[in-house]
């Protein structure tokens, strides 16, 4: 496995891409520059929901609900993974079982069925009572920034009724209010370190699942908030050097429209995304280059100088750049 750039946009319409719970849910918006902001913790859950429901792996990170409703905490999630070879529990009080043992245990089970720890690392607490450090510590090998819009987005504030009473006995209906943003192109940016996927096993496999985890996980988030989502752009750049990679690639894709005002932008069919940037930054290191794997959705349009009239994987190849489709 090669170092790898991820360069990934999608949008929203008239929905909460990312609500903030100590604000009342309202989407994450940098107030100094109006961008939209969306977590890398989002992206992943995305993720993680659409391995673990549509491809049945085993993720780690997942509420799971006693028979009294009662959420599992992370330390009681790394106890179910004390399994030994033949299925049955380790006993954590055997005294001929040292914390280092125990560790390895459950750090090979986890790194074995878990294919989000694979990815994404994490810190597993333990609960032992035994000399020395409790807890499992991997640096994952996917690593995302936060999302930003790539324009400026401004919130909508929603009322409305709801079906039931306000209390029993009542005529009044309940009131139910909600914030929105109109739309909001969004653009995350990752990469994919090989050094630390040897540490947690992370395979080519795993690699395939994360891209189509990105792409159809957000368009199968079919929930009441997040209905809307649409993945336009998925971009990975796969380096032939080791421990090189250009950096920042989704800084150098722009849009361009014809709106007075980016807060006026409602669909992606008033927008072009200019890539004329990331095509010189990629020419420029063309040999330091092994693959460029390309996803996009066919209603969006991209421009360089001028507009790209011809399909983009077949542009970037008629520009040299050894691209091609990324089949998810």
């Amino acid at each position: 496995m090669n170092r790898s750039e991820l360069v990934f946009l999608y949008d929203i319409s008239y929905a909460n891409p990312n609500g903030d719970p100590l604000d009342e849910n309202k989407p994450r918006i940098d107030e100094d520059v109006e961008l939209n902001i969306v977590t890398d913790v989002r992206l992943k859950r995305t993720i993680r929901d659409y391995l673990h429901d549509f491809k049945d792996q085993g993720i780690f990170v997942k509420e799971i609900e006693d028979e009294n409703g009662n959420i599992q905490d992370a330390k009681l999630r790394a106890m179910d993974y004390l399994i030994d070879e033949n299925g049955e529990k380790v006993d954590i009080t055997d005294k001929n079982l040292s914390l280092s043992q125990i560790k390895r245990i459950m750090y090979n089970n986890i790194l074995k069925e878990c294919v989000d720890v694979r990815l994404f690392g994490g810190t597993i607490p333990l609960e032992i009572k035994k000399k020395g450090k409790s807890s499992i510590t991997l640096t994952g090998p996917v690593q995302f920034r936060f999302g930003r819009s790539m324009h400026k987005v401004e919130m909508k504030h929603i009322k409305g009724t709801g079906a039931f009473a306000s209390s029993a006995g009542k005529q009044q209906k309940t009131f139910r209010e909600e914030y929105i943003l109109p739309y909001s192109l969004i653009s995350f940016y990752g990469v994919i370190n090989e050094n630390a996927a040897k540490k947690t096993l992370m395979t080519e496999e795993d690699e395939s699942l994360l891209v189509e985890g990105i792409w159809n996980g957000t368009k199968n988030l079919i929930t009441r908030s997040k209905f809307g989502q649409m993945p336009r752009l998925l971009l990975k750049v796969t380096y032939s050097d080791a421990n090189y990679f250009i950096g920042d690639l989704d800084k150098k894709i722009k849009i361009e429209h014809d709106l007075e005002d980016d807060k006026k932008l409602r669909s992606v069919d008033e927008l072009q995304i200019d890539v004329s940037q990331l095509i010189i930054a990629l020419k420029s290191d063309l040999d330091k280059i092994d693959s460029i794997s390309v996803k996009f959705d066919p209603a969006v349009k991209f421009r360089d100088s001028v507009p790209i009239e011809v399909d983009l994987v077949e542009y970037l190849v008629e520009k040299g750049l050894p691209a091609s489709e990324l089949t998810i």
